[in-house]
C-alpha cells in the first residue's frame, strides 16, 4: 500500500519535472529559431553578395587594360594575370567593325545578353547586370573603350560560390541552438527537482498527518525548503497552521468526551445499585450484565480520552465477524425471549475475518439489533444472516415490522425514525464502519419477513475467508434457528 502511494507521488514528481523540461525546451527552441533562422538567412545572403562583389572586382580590374588597348593578345595576357582568368571564369566581348563581337576568353552569356549589356540591343547606354547561365550566373559589366565603343567584361560565378561557407554557418548555428536547449533543460531540471522535493515533503507530511502522526510539520527553512517557490512555502505555513489547529481541536474533543463520560458515572452508579436489587432471573442477570458492560465502556472512553495520542496502544486490526455476531445475538436473545420475539441466526458456523476491531464491530451489531427492538412492536420476529465471500462479509438484519418510511433520511446523521430517544446516530456509525473498509450500508425490505432489512457489507481487502460453495448454498436454502 505504501509502495503504491510512493509510486504515485514519484510519478507525479516526474511528470512535474518533465512538464518543466518540456516548457523550457519549447521556449528555448522558439527563441533560438526566432534568432537563428534570420541569422542563417542573412549568412546565406552575405555569401551570395560576397560572390558577386568579388566578380565585380574582377571585372573592374580589366578596366585600365581596356582603356589602353583593345588588342586581343594584350587583353588575353591581362585575363591570364587575374584569378578568374586562371580559372577560365572571365571573358571580354570586344566590339568589332562587324556585327559579331570578338570574344577573348571563355564566354558563357548569349549574344542577346551581351547586346543588352553594351547597349546595342536597345540603342541606349549599356548597363551592368547578371544573367543565369548553365552552372551558375554571369556578371556582365560594360566598359567604354576608344572611339566611343563599349566592351563587355563577363565574369562567371558558379553556384558553389554563392553558398560557400553557408553549410558551415548553419552547422555552427544548429550546435549553438542545441547547446542553448541543453542548458535550458539542465536549468529547468534543477529547478524542477527543487520544486518536486518541496512538494514531496508537503505531500509526505499530509499523508503522515492523515495516518495519525499529529506531530508532523513541514520545514519552511533549511535545506529541505531551499529553492522552493513562495507558493509552496506559503502552503507549508498553511499546513503547519492546520496541523496545530487539528491538535488543538482533538485535545479539546478528548477533554469534552472525558468530561461527558465522567458525568455518566453518577447515574450509572445508581443504575448499578438498582440492578443489584432486582433479585434473581434471566432478565435481572441480563440487566446487570448490560449495566456492567456499559460501565466498562464508559471507563474505556474516559481512559482513551485522557490518553495522549502518542501513548495510544497498538491494537491488532481484525476479528472474526461470525464469532462477534454470534456473541451479540446471544446477548440480545434473552431480551427477545422476554418480549416474545422469534429470531433466527444463519451463516455463523464458519470463520468470517474482517479488517475491523472487535469492539467496533460489536458496537455496530448492537446498533443494528437495538434498532429492531426500539422501532418494532413486542413480538416482532427478526433474523440475522452472515455471508462470507472471497472479497467481503455481508451481514443482513431483517425484521417483520413496518419497515423504513424514508430509507434515505434514516442514513443521515441526526435524523431518527421518529421513535422516542432516537438520535439517528446508530446507523450513521454503522455506515462509517462499513465505508472505512471500502464497503457500504444499504436499507431495504426483507424478502422473508416482509419488514425492514439492513445490509452491512464489509470489504476484506483481499483476505480470503475460508468458505465453501456448499456453505453458501446451505445459507441460501436453509436457516438454522435459535429461539
Amino acid at each position: 500500500m505504501r509502495r503504491g502511494r510512493g509510486g504515485r507521488t514519484g510519478r507525479t514528481g516526474q511528470s512535474l519535472r518533465w512538464a518543466l523540461i518540456k516548457a523550457a525546451v519549447a521556449g528555448t527552441t522558439m527563441v533560438a529559431l526566432a534568432f537563428l533562422i534570420p541569422l542563417g538567412l542573412m549568412v546565406q545572403q552575405t555569401a551570395r553578395d560576397r560572390a558577386f562583389t568579388a566578380a565585380e572586382r574582377q571585372a573592374a580590374a580589366l578596366g585600365p587594360a581596356l582603356a589602353i588597348t583593345t588588342n586581343q593578345e594584350a587583353i588575353a595576357r591581362a585575363l591570364a594575370s587575374t584569378d578568374a582568368g586562371a580559372q577560365d571564369r572571365i571573358a571580354v566581348h570586344l566590339p568589332t567593325a562587324t556585327a559579331v563581337d570578338a570574344v577573348v576568353g571563355q564566354g558563357r552569356a548569349d549574344a542577346l545578353a551581351v547586346s543588352t549589356a553594351n547597349g546595342s540591343a536597345n540603342g541606349g547606354q549599356g548597363r551592368s547586370f547578371t544573367v543565369h547561365v548553365p552552372g551558375g550566373f554571369a556578371l556582365l559589366q560594360p566598359v567604354a573603350v576608344d572611339g566611343g565603343r563599349v566592351a563587355v567584361v563577363e565574369v562567371y560565378v558558379a553556384e558553389s560560390d554563392l553558398t560557400r561557407g553557408v553549410s558551415t554557418a548553419w552547422l555552427v548555428l544548429s550546435v549553438v541552438a542545441l547547446a542553448l536547449v541543453a542548458i535550458s533543460v539542465l536549468v529547468a531540471d534543477r529547478m524542477g527537482a527543487r520544486i518536486v522535493a518541496a512538494a514531496r515533503h508537503l505531500a509526505g507530511a499530509a499523508r503522515s498527518l492523515g495516518s495519525g502522526n499529529l506531530a508532523v510539520r513541514v520545514p519552511v527553512e533549511g535545506k529541505h525548503a531551499d529553492g522552493a517557490p513562495d507558493e509552496l512555502r506559503e502552503a507549508a505555513h498553511a499546513f503547519n497552521s492546520m496541523a496545530d489547529r487539528v491538535v488543538h481541536l482533538l485535545a479539546a474533543e478528548r477533554e469534552l468526551a472525558a468530561d461527558l463520560s465522567h458525568r455518566l458515572r453518577t447515574p450509572l452508579t445508581v443504575l448499578r445499585l438498582n440492578a443489584a436489587s432486582l433479585g434473581e432471573g434471566d432478565a435481572a442477570d441480563a440487566t446487570r450484565h448490560a449495566v456492567a458492560q456499559l460501565e466498562r465502556e464508559v471507563d474505556q472512553i474516559i481512559r482513551s480520552a485522557r490518553r495522549a495520542p502518542d501513548d495510544a496502544p497498538s491494537v491488532a486490526l481484525g476479528c472474526d465477524a461470525a464469532e462477534v455476531i454470534r456473541e451479540r445475538v446471544g446477548f440480545w436473545s434473552a431480551l427477545a425471549e422476554d418480549e416474545g420475539r422469534r429470531w433466527q441466526l444463519a451463516g455463523d458456523d464458519g470463520p468470517a475475518p474482517v479488517p475491523v476491531q472487535r469492539g467496533d464491530l460489536a458496537a455496530a451489531v448492537d446498533a443494528l439489533l437495538g434498532n429492531v427492538f426500539r422501532h418494532t412492536a413486542m413480538g416482532t420476529a427478526f433474523s440475522v444472516d452472515v455471508l462470507a465471500t472471497e472479497s467481503s462479509v455481508i451481514v443482513l438484519v431483517g425484521d417483520a415490522g413496518p419497515g423504513f418510511a424514508d430509507p434515505d433520511s434514516a442514513l443521515r446523521r441526526g435524523e431518527g425514525q421518529g421513535g422516542e430517544g432516537s438520535t439517528g446516530l446508530g446507523l450513521d456509525i454503522v455506515r462509517k464502519l462499513a465505508e472505512a473498509t471500502g464497503g457500504d450500508l444499504a436499507l431495504g425490505r426483507s424478502a422473508v419477513l416482509g419488514g425492514a432489512e439492513i445490509r452491512l457489507r464489509l470489504e476484506t481487502r483481499g483476505t480470503p475467508p475460508r468458505t465453501t460453495r456448499r456453505r453458501a448454498a446451505r445459507l441460501a436454502g436453509t436457516v438454522r434457528r435459535r429461539g
